[in-house]
């Protein structure tokens, strides 16, 4: 019986988005954001030296298509990456007015967003001062800090001494349509922090911001503080169901891997497994031995984005590439012969590209254990429609299976 492996590289665009214009970073479009081919350029000029060298090289995704892709969707050659496909490979191209996190995954899995998210001004105060009243009766405290646009490494090191001596939660926002609590996992309390975010959750929502997101931290101002990997998220529900949803509700398994419950709010979730990316990587090649037939394992690989793509590190984008693409190698060994590997992304974030956030772009999809073929321009949608068709799980969507 066939299974599905549905994998987002958080962040990597393959530029080429039409809509490209009405969505910026600062007072620049991201037209012309590509964040493959930028970093390969800059790894084929000596430009992305610390930790790796030379041209980007990434056999595995190349192969499958990754070079195709990007010429497909932008019309670029990105350097080195010049393969004759092996994959079924294409690019799809988002159509919800967002470019984040749940509105991708949301699209990937069948399901545009119909609205318009709500963002908090880069301006101080970010929020308005109703939320912030509110925020600060539920944290049973006399007010907040931060209310700005903020890194979430600096808000901490800014505001963590004051939030000790205060007890006052660190509020902070960002281009994305979220609410980040910082809040110390021993002198405020991690549970206290997660019940925090879990009451103020659902006036956000309402307010159709699409995220708050707990941001534990420890250490002092003397040694310095740093953040836990007791991140959670609490997201706005999907709007109908998604391809998770369509699975389950078939009476097939559903495996998360990383952020996939958070952003579905565990609707149509069976089994989750969390951890850094190299421990997500260990679940998905467990997985690939253990999952149920007939089953679907969604994975949502993050560091790109978070580690990388935010704070403009080149090579750090171009290691964390070189090492998912070696560890690809062994996952792709593994897989069975009704498997269906595919690889996608939520969005673009250029580390080449001036600001922070996110970028406009079209995402790869590249596609393991179908034999070799060219999908074309394809919608974030038909990625759902497609996974179903190989799942034979009636799709509810509007997407049109590319198999």
């Amino acid at each position: 019986m066939a299974r599905a492996f549905l994998v987002v590289i958080d962040s990597v665009g393959i530029g080429g988005a039409p809509d490209s214009d009405r969505f910026f970073n600062g007072d620049l479009p991201d037209t012309g954001a590509n964040t493959i081919a930028h970093i390969a350029a800059a790894c084929a000029a000596g430009e992305a030296e610390e930790g790796r060298s030379g041209p980007l090289y990434l056999p595995h995704m190349d192969a499958l298509g990754l070079g195709a892709a990007v010429k497909l969707a932008s019309g670029v050659e990105a350097a080195g990456l010049g393969a004759t496909p092996t994959g079924h490979w294409g690019a799809a191209t988002e159509v919800s007015p967002g470019k984040d996190t749940p509105s991708g995954h949301w699209e990937i899995a069948g399901v545009p967003v119909p609205w318009d998210w709500h963002y908090f001004p880069d301006a101080q105060p970010s929020f308005p001062a109703d939320l912030s009243a509110r925020i600060a009766q539920a944290a049973g405290a006399g007010g907040i800090l931060g209310d700005c646009h903020a890194s979430g490494t600096q808000v901490i090191a800014d505001f963590g001494g004051e939030h000790i001596r205060s007890g006052w939660p660190i509020c902070y926002t960002s281009a994305d349509s979220v609410l980040q609590i910082a809040a110390h996992e021993e002198h405020f309390g991690l549970e206290r922090l997660l019940q925090l975010c879990q009451d103020v959750a659902p006036i956000v929502h309402e307010m159709k911001v699409g995220r708050v997101i707990a941001r534990p931290f420890v250490g002092d101002e003397a040694t310095g503080f740093v953040r836990t990997g007791n991140r959670r998220d609490y997201a706005i529900a999907p709007p109908s169901p998604t391809l998770c949803d369509w699975v389950q509700g078939a009476g097939h398994m559903v495996y998360g891997v990383g952020k996939i419950g958070d952003i579905f709010s565990m609707r149509g979730i069976d089994n989750l497994r969390k951890g850094s990316d190299e421990a997500l990587m260990q679940h998905l090649k467990d997985l690939v031995i253990e999952a149920e037939e007939g089953s679907l394992t969604f994975a949502n690989f993050v560091e790109f984005d978070s580690l990388y793509g935010h704070r403009r590190d080149i090579s750090g984008y171009a290691r964390a590439l070189e090492w998912f693409d070696r560890e690809l190698g062994e996952v792709l060994a593994q897989l069975r012969e009704d498997d269906m590997l595919l690889i996608t992304a939520d969005h673009g974030n250029d580390p080449s590209w001036p600001g922070t956030d996110h970028t406009r772009e079209r995402t790869p999809v590249l596609i393991a254990g179908l034999g070799a073929g060219r999908i074309g321009q394809v919608g974030f949608v038909d990625i759902a429609a497609s996974v179903a068709a190989h799942l034979d799980v009636p799709a509810q969507g509007t997407g049109r299976s590319f198999l």
